[in-house]
């Protein structure tokens, strides 16, 4: 283990579930730009992570795309259907992921498989504060790279274990088209 609580939760996790990962640890990469230079020799396609609220402040998004990607946030939320976005506040991403900013990552959902304390209104029907987004073009990616819920370090893990992350978690994911 090491010596951060929030990277310890995430591999204390994997490992219960039975996830293969490699953990590699870096100074703080708070940008893709950044973290495109310790990621170089790494054999995963490098995940952008970013977080979103709705227009009312009630619903919350993870959109999760290919790191070379750029984002036009107007396309998305005609791609996602659910009205003006804009980015969620560092106490919308500690609340409902557990993440601060520059850590912000799909497995920050496992602050949200059962959020006891979360606002009934702020709830999907199935639960969770949060709904995920990937972009299709990970669909066959063989291996992914997140940051494990703190930018000092990143996992890179096999697809069809972050599926089984998923299930686990439970929530609602959508595959989408990002031009």
């Amino acid at each position: 283990m090491t010596d951060n609580p929030r990277i310890d939760k995430v591999l204390s996790f994997l490992e219960e579930h039975g996830m293969s990962f490699q953990l590699y640890r870096h100074p703080p990469l708070p940008t893709i730009a950044e973290a495109l230079k310790y990621w170089k020799d790494l054999d995963s396609t490098h995940c952008k992570n970013l977080f979103f609220r709705n227009h009312k402040g009630n619903r919350h998004y993870l959109v999760v795309l290919e790191c070379h990607k750029e984002l036009d946030i107007h396309s998305l939320e005609r791609s996602l259907r659910q009205g003006k976005l804009s980015f969620a506040s560092a106490e919308r991403m500690e609340r409902c992921l557990g993440l601060q900013p520059g850590s912000v990552s799909p497995l920050g959902l496992i602050n949200d498989m059962s959020p006891e304390d979360a606002d009934p209104k702020e709830l999907f029907d199935n639960g969770h504060r949060v709904k995920l987004f990937l972009d299709m073009d990970l669909k066959d990616a063989r291996r992914l790279s997140f940051h494990p819920c703190d930018n000092t370090a990143s996992i890179v893990i096999g697809n069809a274990d972050f599926m089984r992350f998923l299930d686990i978690w439970g929530g609602e994911y959508e595959w989408i088209d990002m031009v």
